[in-house]
Order: structure tokens, then sequence, then C-alpha cells
């Protein structure tokens, strides 16, 4: 059934055409500048105009020197450096990220993957024992360990420095109890910090670092950066390498959107520059991968980072081993580079068959536990033999249909594998901290979690789950809302203005796609049914002599409603479509609202 969202239209700045003017820019850009709380004109300017330049020094990450210098030292003395990555996107590019630093500064390295089903997230102290049984000198995470407290006690005891380079939530300190080894932050609770050689972590010390959004590639590409200064012996590295991270853009580009960090500040800028750099990469691996999403010489954007080449890369470690995928990325041939990336699109086929499979038996369990009723305000489903690499995208799905945090479990052998997904306004982790005693363990972030459990469990932790969601979710965010920058009119709709919204471009978490309210709309056709099942609408509106065609994507169900006459408004967002050679500026409908 289609449900409009709650409209909330962003207030009209005042300074908005001063703005504009001073920026040579549309009054609806400026307004949307000040939207985002970007009022100076130099802000603003960089905001339009990315420059590397304004990258943060690496220096600034606490311990982060520390941990660079350490690393140099293993280059120079031909240490045995083993990377420890995560499964997903963005421990992929962040492993890769590290590789090709080493490799670059004269050193070499391996590195391990954990696999996302036999064991899970993180650090394990079985893995890194074997890894120090096989000589390693030195060990450095990337996108994974500022919990592993058990993993570290293993490397000390086996005199082998680790160095965790993280920026997920870490464990606040019992009142009374040393925050490790690690400087403190200054906030409220200290964190409880692995006793290893480094933690490399942008919101430690109390969050001095300008950009505390870093994903784990981010960081990574930081790191990589720290360590070519420590070789170079200078405030600057040599040509070489500092060619290595503009290409290295690239990596952290694909971690950083896929990741769903802000693309604020510095991730912004990482984004801008690596998606030039994806297109333009020489990367073998890169290369393979757009190639297999067949989009080899095209322009790449956000979007097909995060519908097109991130799934690919995720579908590895969902499906089977995301070793595969680091492999790809860092030492493969062309060859083999290309054989590889084919199995990543034959794994995501079925990742998406299976998905399907679940979503559906997902959605039963659903409806028989009357999740959609209004005092339901949190899910938590579980099957049995529910792949365990798919489930956290059905959360997202369930949350898309319920708009209410869920978790889901796939229970086998057991012990239970979850994933969860949350809505704004929510904080995932914090609920499952509450939830603790019935978890084996657990991490993540506001959106996004993992845990383990016993399967016996399963029902004590979906209650305890469902209560504390009953407490913590007021009516208002259970109510799916759209922001919207402004109000406009069909005559603002001009190509120049759909330039002008490129230039804010690259869009994600922190910086959506502008949408814009457009009310008191005529229809001046019969809409037209389009698409294979007829599932969309095509429209034709008016506005005093404005006139233009807009498109409704799954609301084919209105159809009767929209008679020629009719009033409605509508939140959409202008784009050029390009047809038969020809290109004209169409509204993409994003919510649709009768007058009466």
């Amino acid at each position: 059934m289609y449900t409009s969202k709650r409209w909330q239209v962003a207030a009209a700045h005042e300074s908005a055409q001063g703005l504009a003017d001073r920026l040579k820019v549309s009054p609806l850009i400026a307004q949307i500048l000040l939207n985002r709380g970007i009022s100076e004109p130099d802000a603003c300017s960089n905001f339009l105009s990315p420059n590397l330049k304004l990258l943060h020094d690496p220096a600034l990450i606490p311990n982060l020197t520390r941990a660079a210098e350490r690393i140099a030292r293993a280059i120079r003395d031909n240490e045995k450096i083993v990377i420890y990555g995560d499964y997903d996107v963005d421990g992929i590019t962040a492993t890769s990220i590290l590789w090709h630093s080493i490799k670059c500064l004269g050193g070499s390295a391996t590195y391990y993957i954990p696999h996302r089903i036999d064991e899970g997230y993180g650090l394990t102290a079985e893995a890194i024992t074997q890894i120090c049984e096989e000589g390693a000198g030195l060990i450095v995470t990337v996108d994974c360990g500022v919990t592993a407290m058990a993993p570290a006690l293993v490397c000390k005891a086996r005199g082998v420095d680790l160095i965790i380079t993280d920026h997920h939530v870490w464990k606040d300190a019992p009142a009374g109890q040393s925050a490790g080894a690690q400087p403190a932050g200054n906030g409220a609770a200290e964190p409880l910090l692995p006793d290893c050689f480094a933690v490399v972590h942008p919101r430690l010390n109390g969050g001095t670092y300008p950009n505390p959004h870093l994903c784990g590639a981010g960081v990574a590409f930081k790191l990589a950066w720290g360590i070519g200064t420590a070789m170079s012996g200078a405030n600057r590295v040599n040509p070489e390498f500092r060619a290595f991270l503009l290409d290295a853009t690239a990596f952290a580009a694909l971690g950083t959107i896929a990741d769903v960090v802000p693309l604020i500040g510095e991730n912004r800028i990482l984004a801008h520059f690596g998606l030039s750099g994806l297109r333009a990469s020489k990367l073998t691996g890169i290369k393979a991968l757009i190639q297999s999403a067949r989009l080899t010489g095209q322009s790449l954007d956000s979007y097909h980072v995060g519908f097109a080449l991130a799934p690919r890369l995720n579908a590895c470690g969902r499906m089977g081993h995301a070793r595969l995928a680091v492999e790809m990325m860092t030492h493969a041939d062309e060859a083999k580079a290309i054989e590889i990336a084919t199995y990543l699109e034959q794994q995501n086929r079925a990742r998406q068959a299976i998905e399907k499979q679940i979503l559906e038996a997902a959605m039963a369990q659903a409806t028989e536990l009357h999740c959609d009723r209004p005092d339901v305000r949190g899910i938590v489903l579980g099957g049995e033999g529910w792949h365990q690499g798919v489930i956290g995208i059905v959360a997202s799905r369930i949350v898309q249909k319920f708009h209410k945090p869920t978790i889901m479990v796939a229970l086998n052998n057991g012990i239970g594998q979850g994933s969860g997904r949350s809505i704004s306004g929510f904080h995932l982790s914090k609920a499952l901290d509450a939830c603790t005693k019935n978890l084996v363990s657990h991490g993540g972030h506001e959106m996004a979690a993992g845990l383990r459990l016993k399967a016996e469990n399963f029902q004590a932790f979906r209650e305890a789950f469902i209560a504390y969601t009953a407490e913590q979710v007021p009516d208002e965010l259970l109510v799916p809302s759209l922001s919207l920058e402004t109000e406009a009119e069909l005559r603002h709709f001009t190509r120049a203005l759909v330039t002008d919204l490129q230039r804010l471009a690259p869009f994600g978490q922190g910086n959506r796609r502008p949408v814009l309210a457009c009310r008191n709309l005529q229809l001046a056709a019969p809409p037209r049914r389009v698409g294979k099942t007829g599932d969309h609408l095509q429209l034709f509106v008016k506005q005093g002599n404005s006139s233009m065609k807009a498109i409704a994507f799954n609301a084919g169900e209105l159809f009767d409603r929209l008679t020629v006459g009719k009033t409605i408004s509508l939140a959409v967002e202008p784009t050029i479509n390009e047809f038969n050679g020809r290109s004209s500026v169409e509204l993409e409908v994003k919510d649709l609202q009768f007058a009466d």
C-alpha cells in the first residue's frame, strides 16, 4: 500500500540570496548549503570544489605516528607483516590500501581475512595464535580489533607486536578499571582498549581528530600516508608514494561509500577524488571489478558504488571467502583478477536468489508476530538454516517495510549469528549492550550491528530487545519522514539547476540527494502506467505557464486517483533524462500527496 511520508521542509534562510550572489549559484543551491550548516563563502567554495590539500594531517589521529614508525621499522628490517582485515567492502579495501602501501615502500605483507560464517567478525584468539605460530613479526588490523582483549593478550604473551586500526565503538571501562595501554578519552567513560603496541582510532583522546567519521579504509589511507612520511624521514612523502596515495583514494572511496559513513568534510574529499580515480584506475583488481559490472569507461558516482561495485565485493564474503576479493585487489594478475571478478558476479547472483527466499520467510514470520502493530517497536526474526551472509541485507529490507529496528538471526547447529539494522535516532549498538546477558558477543555502531548467541537464548534475547525498544523508541521515530531542502516551483527546474545540484555530489549519509517540495501542481494529462508490470507512473504536471514530465516509481496503485486537473504536491529530485539522443529535465518523484 502506498503511504505518504511525513514531510520535513527546511526553513527558508534569509541569507540564501546573498550567499547565492557571492557564489554565483542558484538560491536553491545556497539554501541547500545553509541546510548543511555551511555558511561561510570559503567553506561553501570548498564544498562545491573539494581539494586534496584540505585533508587532515594523519599525525593528528591518536597513536597513528607511533604505529606508522613501527610499520616503517618492520619494512626496513624485513619483518613478516600480517594485515588482519574484515570481510566486508570496508575491510577489503582497507586491507588492500595497507598491502599496496607496504609494497610500494619496499616491504612485503601477507593478509588474513576471517571467514564470515566459520569465524565471525573481528579478531579471534585462535586466528592470532595461528598467525603468530607462522612467524609474524608484526600484526596490523584494519577495520576491526578495538574490542579484541583476549587476542591482544595472545600477541603480548608471544612477543608479537599488534597494531589495531579501527573506527567501531569500543567498550567502556568499568569505574576504577584501567583503560589499558592506550591514552584514554576525556569523556564521561574511559575506553577499555586492548593491551597492544598501538590502537589507532579517530575518536580516541576525546575526539580531538577533526574527522571522527573515518571508516576503516579511511583510517588505513591515513596510516599509509603516515608510513610514507615515516619512511621518507620528512614531512612529505616521495613522488612515487604520492602517486600511490592518489590511486589509493579509489579504495578509500569504495570503503567510505559502502560503509555508509557521513560524506562530509574529509570523507567527502576522499569520495570525490576516489570516484574519479575509480574510472581512471590502472590497478588490475579495480579494472576487473568495474568491467564485471559493465561500467568500464563510465562516470561513476556513489550510486554505482552502492548498488553495483560494493555488492559484488560483499558477495564474496557473504557467500564464500572474502580473501578472494582481497587477492583480486592486491597481487592477482590480469587473468586471475578477471577470473575472480567473474566469480564474484556469480556469487552476487546466488546471493540475490538466497536473499529473496529468506526475505519471503522473514516477511511471513513478521506477519505472524504482528510486527506491523504500533505497540511493537522493534523486530527480531530468526530461522533455522538461514544463510548468515545475507541476513544483514534482509534486515535492511524489513526496516524499509516496517520502519522499526530489526535484528535477523540465522540459527545453525545451536548457534545464532545475527545482523541488525536501525532507524534514524535509535542507537543499535547501545541496544545490544542492554541485552548483552543473552549474547555471546556483539559489536557495531548506531545504524548496523552484529551479534552471536546460543540458540537456546534466542527467545530471551528477542524478548529483551523488544522490551528495550518499547521503552526507547518514541512514536515519532516510527513514522517515516522525508527531509526536503526547500519549496520550489516548476519554473525553477532548469538544466542549469540540475548541473549545479551535481556539484553537491557525492551523495550519501550526511549529504543526502537534494529533494525539493513542489506544491499545488495540476495533472495536465492522464497518468501512464510504465514498467514491465505497470508498477510505475509517468505523470504530466503543470504550474502556471510551466509544465514537466515526472516519473513516480512504485506508485501504480494510485493510477485511478490521479485524474486530469487533480491538484497534488510532489517531493522531487530533478534529473536529466536521456532518450533517443535527446535530453530534457524530468522530475523523479520521491513522494506524492493529494491536496484533499
